[in-house]
């Protein structure tokens, strides 16, 4: 493909560009005239083939740049492959146009640096994984596409089936009912790469249709699962960029995840950890925030260097922020200046209180502490959003640093209060902590599972558990979920079955792929490493998918689409 074009008299230059990068190819009019002329009709991304001799650039005109710098081609023969209409943006300047309209003609932004070598990553991965998983003796067994629909997370893409009238196949969210099967099958070390689908609102870091390196193994407990996750991590990041890992990732539970960083899959590059503000507010008279605690909530600080300087619009800016996204009620705060805590809401702390708030949390001149009280649930999650956003306004986060952790000890169980019953916060094969076994049925919010995710610079790389295997226990799990025996037997009957005959322990874990690549290639959109992405609202513009289909198509389904009425 013609990259660039430049026309000097007797010579005319060309950048041709492949897969393996550009060079430099030169058009003599001495050497060969008929090339020369019919280069000067041709345009950008016009595909051509050259047959010419290597030569060496004049030492000034060396371009270190590229592999190719050093050298151009004088071409002795020119064949014409292709001609190409005017191309709709500029291959070499992804940002000359706009994401949908680069979206739309996907297969030209393909083209682009950045995009190959995304791509490229991705098979790296890929290979990466695949070599790991088979020298650790796991075999690749690859579960149906089509399967029954067990709605209990996201919602399925339903597939109609012709032959069977009013019945319906279900994309997978995750081969999870698969690969238990597998390891009452017999095949201790299952993986696979494979296609997952969810029917969900999306974010800049979801897709319709995801991939996943998905794994299960049996006679494992949760240590097992944590040393395999973490030595295919460190292969991946080795494989591909280079980077040595280190060989025991940090584990935190739950708990002090949340306590701490106010989030389940925390940023450790920096440090500014949440602070428990409760024995303070006691000794206050800010009765806003001792009211919350009276009624069972919690207030929490965030202690942010260098933040005196903000302006009033700046904070209110923050309080919106946290009001709009996270449930917050408000965000209260105070200036450390001169040795003192002054501003905000700092006239309601006697000064004494005020010395021990800087003395205990070791707070510096020039600081800002934030402030946030309400139900724990509201407090955790814009504390720990204010906590990313402010390290990225403080530049604080080493964006060449890896950090890798774990996360364990999940609950088994969280409070739905729309639909007033307990939801798995995994799924419901999730195997609860043995030890907390008798709080089951009295206090279920309490039992922790072994559930574990891994997490990397905030993003969660994937997750897993240790299964229940036992049909009694599952059944005890299925009645806390307010599964009723009717339908446990309807959706999940077949695995439940499965387990009468001698279901060996296991337990496995997800990697989201996709994400893995992403943070590989240097990228905040997973969009930007998947060949042909769909919107943020599911859409494809280059295919116009998904698209309306012929009345015979749907006849032969037995369907009728309804219009809203607003249509």
């Amino acid at each position: 493909w013609i990259s660039k074009s430049r026309d000097l008299g007797g010579l005319h230059f060309i950048d041709l560009r492949d897969r393996y990068g550009k060079t430099q190819i030169v058009f003599n009019e001495d050497i060969n005239k008929e090339a020369f002329d019919r280069v000067k009709k041709l345009g950008l991304e016009d595909v051509i083939g050259i047959t010419g001799k290597v030569v060496s650039r004049p030492d000034n005109a060396v371009n270190k740049n590229i592999p190719t710098g050093e050298i151009d081609v004088e071409v002795t023969e020119l064949s014409i492959y292709n001609e190409s209409a005017p191309p709709p943006f500029d291959i070499n300047d992804r940002n000359s146009a706009s994401e949908d309209h680069r979206l739309k003609y996907r297969y030209l932004e393909l083209r682009t640096k950045e995009l190959q070598h995304n791509i490229f990553i991705r098979h790296k991965a890929a290979i990466a994984t695949r070599n790991f998983m088979n020298d650790q003796e796991f075999v690749e067994i690859e579960t149906p596409v089509l399967m029954k629909s067990t709605p209990e997370g996201a919602r399925d893409f339903l597939v109609p089936s012709r032959l069977h009238t009013g019945r319906f196949y279900a994309l997978p969210q995750s081969p999870q009912t698969y690969k238990q099967l597998l390891m009452v099958s017999g095949f201790d070390k299952y993986f696979q790469i494979v296609k997952c689908f969810r029917d969900e609102d999306f974010r800049a870091d979801r897709q319709p249709e995801f991939t996943q390196i998905d794994i299960e193994m049996s006679f494992v407990d949760q240590d097992d699962i944590i040393n395999l996750g973490t030595n295919l991590t460190r292969h991946i990041w080795k494989i591909v960029n280079d980077v040595d890992l280190p060989e025991e990732f940090p584990i935190l539970n739950y708990h002090d995840a949340m306590e701490r960083y106010g989030s389940d899959k925390p940023d450790i590059r920096f440090d500014m950890e949440l602070q428990e503000m409760a024995g303070f507010v006691e000794q206050s008279d800010f009765n806003a925030f001792k009211s919350v605690l009276e009624s069972g909530g919690r207030v929490k600080g965030l202690v942010c260097p260098n933040a005196s300087t903000y302006s009033r619009k700046v904070i209110d800016e923050l309080t919106d922020y946290l009001k709009k996204y996270y449930g917050a009620k408000g965000l209260a705060w105070m200036k450390c200046v001169d040795g003192k805590l002054d501003g905000g809401i700092g006239k309601f702390f006697p000064e004494s209180v005020k010395n021990d708030i800087i003395s205990q949390l070791s707070i510096e001149d020039d600081s800002v502490i934030f402030m946030v009280g309400d139900a724990a649930k509201t407090v955790f999650a814009a504390l720990g959003a204010l906590r990313i956003e402010l390290a990225k306004r403080e530049s604080l986060i080493d964006s060449n640093k890896w950090a890798p952790l774990w996360v364990v000890d999940f609950p088994l169980v969280e409070w739905n209060e729309d639909k007033n019953r307990w939801d798995a916060l995994h799924h419901p094969f999730t195997s609860p902590n043995l030890e907390d076994l008798d709080k089951l049925d009295s206090e279920p919010g309490t039992v922790r599972s072994f559930g574990y995710d891994v997490i990397m610079n905030g993003y969660e790389l994937g997750g897993g558990s240790i299964r229940i295997h036992d049909r009694d226990l599952q059944a005890r799990i299925f009645k806390l979920l307010g599964i009723s025996d009717e339908d446990a037997q309807e959706k999940f009957g077949f695995l439940m079955d499965a387990f009468k005959y001698g279901a060996p322990p296991h337990g496995g874990m997800a990697f989201g792929f996709d994400r893995i690549v992403m943070l590989l290639a240097g990228s905040n959109q997973i969009r930007d490493v998947i060949a042909f992405p769909k919107t943020t609202s599911a859409l494809s513009l280059m295919d116009n998918s998904p698209s309306p289909v012929s009345e015979e198509q749907l006849e032969e389904l037995h369907l009728e689409v309804i219009q809203d009425s607003e249509d």
